[in-house]
């Protein structure tokens, strides 16, 4: 029993329960792949200041739950909490929007860190697959998002799970909203935390979940009362393009997200089967993201997805994924000459695509057969010096027990030809 164990409120993957996480990253980034988006990958930790920025100084994300620490050489880093500012910086650094082909379309997969209170669905470390496309005002690109989703979870089997939508303005009519929702919270009974956020940016005590602040809350103004004309017809596009392509949603007018950088497109997928953590995924457009970290003005939307939190949906629903299996084909070699000549067999499968393994260790024809046994394999291959002076080995199917002998030189082609 090893002395350490995993910090408090992360988690070890580990076989087979692994194989449904790589399935879940696979399904939801196959629709990106096949739209044109192209993978990134950036660092686990930033510089501090570009979340600060980015995801908002009023946000619980930057206030209380980022890993910051300094370095011996006196930089202050975060652990990466979101995914969004990281790529949008590398995208930036790298150039990419000056290559002539916008939106740039990126997306990834990977880590992330914050320090909540640990509970299912909720932990310290979690992992995300996301999708940017980066420099482009358009609601079909919104649109293309939310539709690419809906198709990932789908596709994993998903089927109660809900879009909710809502459209946040932009700097044209959100500064009225914003004026006329400080004055309603000024009203309220708020501790000074609260108070303290709502002076900054009040949309975050919207996203407040606590019962006492959303009883307050009960006749807030609504931005969608406030959007401009230009705004409307944005969102209105994005719902019509939604509904042409068979994708249900629901218009939510108290949807924030948890995010500062967020203008107009907001949207969240939620399951109801998953209790208080309900959320999956969301995202939404983040027209001036690129400029409060430094960079030119470049309209951009992303959203990110949850791969725990989808498994846990998957489960909830009662969805089994069909999953390859580790091992097609066992080894099991009885002595010496055996192990050489079954392991070059073994290595040649592998070379065609087949999943084989071997017998390791000094086991008896019982262990290796049990060992057999445990690895899943649909074939197990069994030689020893007598199968061998006779040139053939003996092919068992573990599924309905049959044993036959085929020659030493046979062995890959039939079982290529059995497995397909």
């Amino acid at each position: 029993m090893s002395t350490f164990k995993a910090p408090k409120g992360t988690y070890d993957l580990i076989p087979p329960e692994s194989a449904k996480y790589l399935a879940v990253r696979e399904a939801i980034a196959a629709p990106l792949r096949n739209s044109g988006y192209g993978y990134i990958e950036t660092p686990g930790f930033e510089n501090v200041e570009l979340f600060a920025r980015g995801v908002g100084e009023s946000t619980d994300i930057v206030t209380k739950e980022m890993y910051a620490f300094e370095t011996k050489g006196g930089d202050r880093l975060a652990l990466r909490p979101e995914g969004t500012a990281s790529v949008l910086r590398a995208a930036l650094e790298a150039n990419l929007h000056k290559l002539g082909n916008l939106p740039v379309k990126l997306w990834y997969s990977g880590s992330y860190y914050r320090y909540e209170r640990p509970q299912k669905g909720r932990y310290r470390h979690f992992s995300q697959v996301g999708a940017e496309a980066i420099g482009a005002e358009d609601p079909a690109l919104d649109a293309e998002l939310i539709i690419l989703a809906d198709q990932a979870y789908r596709a994993l089997g998903l089927r109660n799970f809900r879009i909710l939508l809502n459209s946040l303005g932009d700097k044209e009519c959100r500064p009225v909203y914003r004026a006329a929702l400080q004055d309603f919270l000024s009203g309220l009974d708020l501790d000074e935390e609260t108070q303290r956020r709502a002076g900054i940016n009040p949309l975050r005590v919207l996203d407040d979940k606590r019962d006492d602040v959303q009883k307050q809350l009960v006749g807030a103004p609504l931005l969608r009362d406030y959007l401009c004309d230009a705004c409307k017809a944005y969102h209105e596009e994005v719902r019509s393009l939604l509904v042409a392509q068979g994708v249900e949603f629901e218009d939510d007018a108290k949807l924030v997200r948890g995010l500062d950088y967020y203008t107009r497109t907001t949207f969240e997928f939620v399951h109801d089967g998953l209790g208080s953590q309900s959320a999956v995924g969301g995202g939404g457009r983040y027209d001036g993201l690129s400029e409060m970290i430094g960079g030119p003005a470049l309209p951009s939307v992303g959203w990110a997805l949850g791969v725990d939190r989808t498994v846990l949906a998957l489960e909830a629903e009662g969805v089994e994924l069909e999953l390859p299996s580790a091992t097609s084909v066992f080894a099991v070699p009885l002595g010496e000459e055996a192990r050489r000549v079954l392991f070059t067999k073994v290595t040649e499968l592998r070379k065609v695509g087949v999943a084989a393994d071997f017998s390791y260790g000094a086991k008896g024809l019982k262990g290796a057969m049990k060992n057999a046994n445990r690895s899943g394999a649909r074939y197990t291959i069994v030689a020893g010096e007598r199968d061998l002076a006779e040139g053939v080995v003996q092919l068992k199917d573990m599924e309905s027990g049959e044993q036959t002998a085929i020659g030493v030189n046979e062995i890959v082609a039939e079982l290529e030809s059995r497995l397909g």
